[in-house]
């Protein structure tokens, strides 16, 4: 049984074309030529298939809302909809723009108590924001008063229309600090900043660490810069790795296939996979 904490169905609404996103086509190029990425009903049926055969609990789907900066929205109606629709194992996170004050905030609760969705997603270089930046804290505050989760974009991006230095961990230390108890997964997990991300969730017992675009196998490479997640993932932080594919952006399979070869033991393996994600979801 698995989680995977980051996916995007084939179909239109959830495959729009980002102009600021072109370089990840450049970066990824290897993995997506790997993964059948057309849309339509007959890829939805394959994708759904697919995680019927991996056995999947839980496929966590997250809307996108741009405007203020990239005029890119990805819906939350839509994504209410989509996991509406392949309930119960589709969830989904909500996205707002913080830059549109008090009706981002008013829109998060509309969408976690009318539509259903469990959780919000930030992605900060998206947003032009630093983690920390004082305009995400009555989303962090609604957060805490909704008890739901966040997921934070954190480490390295691609996009050549924004900063790499939006999503670097030392300013997640300081919104734990300000918001006690909020649950984050911080995704992708920091690089090149790894194991700074590592010592904020080492300080901050909330703060989960999600193995998301990046491929398992690096984690055992010398030099790669993911070597701390394994040695810190078996041990003090086994309890706080999740692993999301990002599909289309990596092959699912391929993914869990990769964390099942590494060197840790089943036990572990299963925390990674399912366990972790079960408990910063609730969903046991």
């Amino acid at each position: 049984m698995i989680i995977d904490f980051s996916s995007n169905p084939p179909l239109p609404e959830f495959q729009k074309h980002a102009p600021h996103l072109q370089n990840y086509r450049r970066v990824y190029q290897t993995s997506e030529k790997q993964v059948d990425v057309s849309v339509g009903p007959a890829a939805l049926s394959d994708y759904l298939k697919s995680y019927e055969a991996l056995d999947a609990r839980a496929v966590v789907v997250k809307a996108r809302d741009l405007e203020s900066t990239f005029g890119f929205r990805v819906e939350n109606a839509d994504v209410a909809d989509f996991c509406k629709a392949h309930a119960p194992r589709f969830i989904g996170f909500a996205g707002v723009d913080p830059h549109k004050g008090k009706p981002a905030v008013e829109e998060l609760g509309h969408a976690v108590k009318d539509l259903g969705l469990v959780g919000l997603n930030i992605q900060c270089f998206e947003l032009k924001l630093r983690i920390n930046d004082k305009l995400l804290y009555p989303l962090y505050e609604k957060c805490l008063a909704l008890d739901i989760p966040v997921n934070i974009h954190c480490g390295i991006n691609f996009s050549t229309r924004s900063l790499m230095t939006y999503g670097r961990p030392e300013f997640l230390d300081e919104v734990m600090v300000d918001f006690p108890g909020l649950r984050v997964c911080a995704a992708p997990p920091g690089w090149p900043w790894v194991n700074e991300l590592i010592g904020v969730a080492w300080r901050h017992p909330t703060v989960w660490i999600g193995l998301v675009a990046v491929r398992p196998k690096y984690l055992t490479v010398a030099g790669s810069g993911y070597e701390g997640l394994l040695q810190y993932g078996r041990t003090i932080l086994q309890d706080r790795i999740i692993f999301g594919s990002s599909f289309p952006m990596m092959p699912v399979a391929r993914s869990v296939a990769e964390i099942r070869a590494l060197p840790i033991p089943p036990e572990i393996q299963h925390k990674w996979l399912y366990a972790n994600a079960a408990s910063f979801l609730r969903l046991e």
